[in-house]
């Protein structure tokens, strides 16, 4: 397996989710983004752990748990905001007004 591919690969997945974040506003777009950036990361880690050693490998675990915390408490919390403003945009969703 060659490096360079699978680090351009992980590089054109975080752009696009860096492009997501940025550009679009609905929370659940936003939330897509953000993993496919954790999984971008991930890639890059196992490509460098093939390339140099296990140690990219353990820490993909350690990303995957903090992934799978981070969809529990999203997930929820999306939820709440659309039942709460019948809407999963985010420029209606100002938590400092009452």
């Amino acid at each position: 397996m060659l490096l360079g591919p699978s680090l351009g690969l992980s590089a054109i997945l975080f752009a696009i989710g860096v492009a997501g974040v940025l550009i679009r506003r609905n929370a659940i777009v936003l939330f897509m983004c953000i993993e496919l950036m954790l999984n971008a990361v991930n890639l890059s880690f196992i490509a460098l752990a093939r390339y140099h050693g296990m140690s990219g490998q353990v820490m993909v675990f350690f990303v995957m748990t903090v992934a799978a915390a981070e969809a529990a408490v999203g997930l929820a919390i999306i939820l709440a905001l659309f039942r709460h403003r019948e809407s999963v945009d985010l420029k209606d969703a100002n938590v400092l007004q009452g």
